[in-house]
């Protein structure tokens, strides 16, 4: 009996040689293509940094050439860095009490209110604290207990 072929499909003998080739070449050409497409987004990302640099520069020259001059030298010195020139003296005014330029709140020691001397030469019993007072320690505990009060 003879079998047909009827039921199986053949195909051509070039059909998988030729799909073959075809993966290799797309592999061959795929992979260079895309490390050329990632160098060339490296390169766009290099320029457009190269261009930012290229523009702070030019804004530094130019600040160089306007501070360049004699003048301007002396300006920012005085402005900045409160320099004088010899023979000249510097005087600074600071704002009153009634200006508002301090803030109440400010970290500023210079702004805090002065301390009044009698009461840290002389301090009050009621300022001493309850447990030094009512125990009745005297010399160097009383001393060491207002020593630790003093960081409350």
């Amino acid at each position: 009996m003879r079998t047909t072929r009827s039921s199986q499909t053949r195909y051509p003998r070039w059909v998988l040689p030729l799909s073959v080739l075809t993966a290799i070449a797309i592999v061959a050409v795929a992979f260079p293509f895309q490390t050329l497409w990632r160098q060339q987004g490296a390169l766009n990302e290099a320029r457009s940094q190269i261009a930012q640099i290229n523009r702070q520069t030019a804004a530094l020259t130019q600040q160089a050439k306007a501070v360049s001059t004699e003048a301007a030298a002396i300006a920012l010195a005085r402005e900045d860095y409160q320099l004088v020139q010899p023979g000249q003296s510097l005087i600074q005014v600071l704002p009153g009490n009634g200006s508002g330029y301090v803030a109440q709140n400010s970290t500023d020691p210079g702004a805090q209110p002065l301390v009044n001397i009698g009461q840290i030469l002389a301090p009050s019993s009621s300022s001493s604290g309850a447990g030094s007072s009512s125990s009745g320690v005297h010399g160097f505990v009383s001393r060491f207990v207002r020593t630790l009060e003093f960081w409350h």
